[in-house]
């Protein structure tokens, strides 16, 4: 049996944890709790100073999860993130020595300034939820958390992620500026690192594991199951899209549906859900013809969002 309450209370725990850092963006804090509940990642993209790290130090540090951040260069190599094996002189034998793809949270930071293999490398553990190393295969601990960050006012010396990689991520989010009143706030209070450093554990393991499992019970009508696919279907039909969303974004956002829906105390999917969600979890997969650039593949995405019909009940 489903325990929606069991939702609610640990998106407060988080949330109101998450906040005591990341002040004005609890909407943003909800998404990323949505990507890790459905086992997915995150792309973010911003500008500097805006506070991406510190959001995920804090999430991490909030479900009690040990976290690790890659600054990404054009010199990181795959085996920087993964690991090596190394001789020890000591016993004679090689030995493992794991890289940071090997913990709960990970940010690597700048994703588009390392070269396609080392992008590469990062995207298969994100997939496949393991590395190998000269043959070998080691499982990545769960749960696996990656948010990657852009910088998107700079292109140069920069490896943009393809398509396909980019349709790995489960969203694509950008946390924005605060209102005046909470940047000043911010300024005028201690350290957000202080902050940071006093943060405890809000979350137990159990409480985790169970919020995981259980959002797929969440009910999807059929009408609402037949709204999500005419906004799939729309855009692989609209003549600004040289392609629409694949069936993995809808998966996505089917799951991202049920999540929001949990979050928000109901133990069944409405339209608002999809139509909240789709922004965030489609955005970022379709592709646009005549050099047009991302932020226009938003707008015209919400455009859909405002012509498919919605269905007037369900249940």
């Amino acid at each position: 049996m489903l325990d929606i309450t069991r939702f609610t209370d640990y998106r407060d725990k988080v949330v109101g944890s998450c906040s005591k850092v990341i002040v004005g963006k609890d909407d943003a804090i909800e998404l990323v709790l949505t990507c890790f509940l459905c086992s997915g990642h995150v792309l973010l993209e911003d500008t500097p100073g805006t506070g991406k790290t510190m959001l995920l130090r804090a999430f991490a540090k909030t479900i009690g999860g040990d976290f690790r951040r890659v600054q990404f260069t054009p010199d990181l190599l795959p085996s920087d993130l993964t690991g090596i094996n190394f001789y020890n002189q000591k016993t004679g034998e090689f030995e493992f020595r794991p890289g940071p793809l090997l913990t709960n949270v990970v940010l690597a930071d700048e994703i588009n300034r390392a070269t396609p293999r080392t992008q590469s490398a990062l995207l298969e553990a994100m997939e496949e939820r393991q590395v190998t190393v000269d043959g070998v295969t080691t499982k990545l601990e769960e749960p696996f958390l990656v948010m990657a960050t852009q910088n998107p006012l700079e292109s140069f010396g920069t490896f943009p992620l393809p398509d396909a990689q980019l349709d790995r991520f489960f969203m694509r989010l950008s946390l924005g500026y605060m209102t005046r009143e909470q940047e000043m706030a911010v300024m005028a209070r201690p350290s957000t690192q202080s902050i940071l450093d006093t943060l405890e554990q809000a979350v137990t393991p159990e409480e985790t594991a169970y919020v995981r499992a259980a959002f797929t019970e969440v009910k999807v009508a059929g009408d609402v199951l037949g709204y999500l696919m005419d906004i799939v279907e729309a855009t692989r039909q609209a003549s600004n899209f040289t392609s629409g969303v694949s069936t993995r974004g809808g998966i996505a956002l089917y799951k991202a549906s049920q999540v929001t829906a949990a979050l928000r105390g109901r133990e069944y999917v409405i339209p608002e859900d999809v139509k909240y969600a789709a922004p965030f979890v489609l955005a970022h997969r379709l592709t646009l013809g005549g050099g047009l650039k991302t932020g226009a593949a938003e707008r015209m995405l919400r455009q859909i969002l405002e012509d498919v019909a919605v269905p007037l009940e369900s249940v």
